[in-house]
Parts: structure tokens; sequence; C-alpha cells
């Protein structure tokens, strides 16, 4: 499966979750209704998959953790909040670097219209 294809699956998947819970709760409950309809689209997927942090020569084992990531290709960051920040998307491109990821989506589910807090990232 390409990744156009994988990032497409991921939201509609987050469309569904959105569609049928709206705003208002916390991010566990949307990560974990997410990683229902992922399993339910045959994706693969790992939850609070852990991330080191490489410096130098050193790895660096500090308790980083992907929110989800599907097919070992795509993190998912999920946020509530108001706004995405500069600090959110530097947390995700950040996450690709040292996981080596080429693509990761940033979805904020507290906003009225879920396309509004979707952002795709590709390194």
């Amino acid at each position: 499966m390409e990744l156009n294809e994988i990032t497409q699956k991921i939201i509609g998947c987050a469309i569904e979750v959105h569609r049928n819970l709206g705003p208002g709760l916390l991010e566990s409950a949307y990560e974990e209704c997410l990683a229902y309809e992922l399993n339910r689209k045959g994706l693969n997927l790992k939850r609070q998959s852990p991330t080191p942090v490489v410096y130098k020569q050193i790895k660096l084992e500090c308790g980083y953790r992907i929110d989800i990531l599907v097919e070992n290709l795509v993190i998912i960051e999920l946020k509530v909040v108001d706004a995405i920040n500069p600090v959110h998307e530097a947390q995700i491109l950040t996450y690709m670097k040292f996981s080596k990821k080429p693509v990761g989506l940033l979805i904020n589910f507290n906003v009225t219209v879920l396309k509004n807090g979707i952002k795709r990232y590709k390194i």
C-alpha cells in the first residue's frame, strides 16, 4: 500500500471518529476510537510507540511516545487544543526525524470541522 493510500484511509477514519464524537473529549478517547477504526480498515498500528532521542552517538530513552504509528510508516500525533501551535508542529517533525518515518499527520480533534484540524508533513 502506498503512502497516499494509507494517509487517505487514516484521514477517513479520523473523520468518522470526529463525525460520531465531535469535539470536546480527552485525547485518549480519540486515540482509542481512531485505533479501533484503523484496525477495522485492516491497517497495522502501534499505539504509544516509544521514540528515543538521539544525540550525537548516544540514544536517550526519554519516554517520548508516538501516539499512533500506522504500517510502520505514518506517524499520527493527536491533539485536543484550541489551535495548533509551532511547538506541536516541531513535535511531530522531531518524531519523524528520530524515528526516520517519511510522513506524519497532526490531527486536532478540537475543531468544528475535522478537515480544518489535520496537517500532513513529509520529510
